[in-house]
């Protein structure tokens, strides 16, 4: 088989990097391709927790296939975020405390 159809590591870690900037611009309210995709949803009030869940069901899916393949990920996120991604439940908790300084600041709604 030609290894050019093997995804070197590189290439994951390129994807998994995409991912969690992805769900850490959904966290933050940021400009993503999602926003791009359904212009119409942004007048809508679930639009940011739907935006949010896709990016963390994107950001899952990298680490899955990171998992199946051996490939380390953990070493892309603090400790905290790591546990939180393998909890696999996007919770209030991953909201407000994905980023280690969030204890002292709001989180942005």
């Amino acid at each position: 088989m030609d290894n050019n159809l093997h995804p070197s590591l590189e290439f994951f870690m390129d994807k998994l990097d995409h991912a969690k900037n992805h769900f850490e611009r959904a966290l933050d309210c940021k400009h993503t391709e999602f926003d791009d995709l359904y212009p119409y949803m942004i007048e809508h009030p679930q639009f940011f927790w739907y935006k949010r869940y896709v990016a963390w069901s994107e950001l899952l899916t990298i680490v899955k296939l990171c998992d199946e393949l051996n490939i380390p990920w953990t070493e892309r996120f603090t400790d905290r975020q790591a546990e939180y991604v393998r909890g696999r439940v996007m919770s209030g908790k991953v909201l407000d405390y994905w980023y280690e300084t969030n204890e002292t600041r709001e989180h942005v709604g």
